[in-house]
Formats: C-alpha cells, structure tokens, sequence
C-alpha cells in the first residue's frame, strides 16, 4: 500500500464566498494553487490525490484563513492560531 494516492474531497460551506482555496502542507501552504469548485447548494470542494500521511490545511475563504468545521482534529502552528489535520 505505500506510496499509493488516496482520494480525498475537502468541502466547505460558504454560500455567499467568492472564492475559496485549498491550502496545506501538501501543496506548500500555497496561496492560489488550489482553487475549490462551488456547487449549487454553496458547497465548496476540491478533490487531491495524496499519499499516506499526515496532513495540515486551513481553507482561504475571500482571503481570510478558515479552519474546516467538519474536521475536528487540529494543530497549532507557528503563527498561534490553528490548524487542521487529516491522516491518511
């Protein structure tokens, strides 16, 4: 099983953004990398391949920094705020 990818959707609702990004250390923190999809219901999403790992994100909601409220496992990080995490 190692170095397979596994498929993982992050979601978020935000009906009334206008743009949400994916950011974590599995894309460098990037900033405009990952741009999410809104769906009708005003879902945000966005599907990434990764390996087995372990994981930080912070959703970009209209350019502030939003922890997933669906994800209850969190970290600090160097700026004292948190961060959420996935293990895969």
């Amino acid at each position: 099983m190692a170095g397979k990818k596994k498929r993982v959707e992050f979601r978020i609702s935000a009906p009334g953004a206008e743009t949400v990004l994916l950011s974590g250390s599995f894309n460098g923190w990037s900033e405009n990398t990952d741009v999410m999809k809104k769906d009708q219901t005003g879902t945000w999403k966005k599907v990434k391949m990764l390996p087995q790992g372990r994981y930080e994100y912070k959703f970009i909601v209209d350019g502030t920094w939003a922890l997933d409220p669906n994800c209850p496992d969190t970290a600090c990080n160097q700026y004292g705020t948190r961060n959420n995490i996935i293990e895969i």
